[in-house]
């Protein structure tokens, strides 16, 4: 079923800009309470993890099974990112998406990703600044273009900008979504994708640990 911003749902968006809520679980209940923006979207998939991690960890918006499950990261792409983290010593403990709610579009029985647009990132970006503001990571980490976008507030190239990053205040870093890597047909490529995208994680792992010691 497709469905669509109405009225109610900017009227909701300006309610919550008000309120500023005080707590991860008013944040939550005021995501989960209002219309997916996206078409298709089932359930908000809200963020999970402690507050005051050393890392969290932001992707782009919730897949197939992350919707019909109500968690982040458990398709595919957060099964290579688990390999990836554990690989690199780095626990996965706070994980959250830009975007809240599954954009796609149905193709018999499967449901395709669509990218989210600029617009709709706009749209989401209060909740996860909101929510980081909540969490107190001590390094937010950018998985993909997405991510970047609704953490810095404009595109910037992966290519030219990854590693670490300033989000506006936060300390952060940039690399790719483990999804892309899914999508490389070539072999070789896929595995040096995977190398580059491993010692990222490393990187990220050492400045984690350097800003908790300071």
């Amino acid at each position: 079923m497709t469905r669509s911003m109405t009225v109610p749902a900017l009227r909701a968006t300006a309610e919550q800009v008000k309120e500023r809520p005080k707590s991860l679980r008013a944040l939550n209940a005021l995501i989960s309470a209002s219309r997916p923006l996206v078409q298709g979207a089932t359930r908000a998939v809200l963020g999970e993890g402690p507050v005051g991690a050393a890392v969290a960890l932001v992707g782009e918006q919730p897949g197939d099974q992350e919707d019909l499950q109500g968690r982040p990261f458990v398709g595919p792409a957060g099964q290579l990112l688990d390999r990836a983290m554990a690989e690199a010593g780095l626990d996965r403990r706070t994980v959250t998406n830009a975007v809240k709610h599954f954009k796609f579009e149905q193709r018999g029985k499967r449901r395709i990703h669509q990218r989210p647009t600029a617009g709709e990132v706009r749209h989401y970006r209060w909740w996860l600044d909101q929510e980081l503001r909540l969490v107190r990571p001590g390094l937010v980490v950018a998985l993909g273009a997405t991510a970047v976008l609704a953490l810095a507030g404009k595109s910037l190239p992966i290519a030219r900008f990854r590693g670490p990053a300033d989000f506006q205040g936060r300390a952060g870093f940039i690399t790719i979504h483990p999804s892309y890597l899914l999508r490389v047909p070539d072999k070789v490529a896929k595995e040096q994708g995977y190398r580059e995208f491993l010692r990222d994680l490393r990187s990220i792992r050492k400045l984690a640990t350097s800003r908790m010691a300071e």
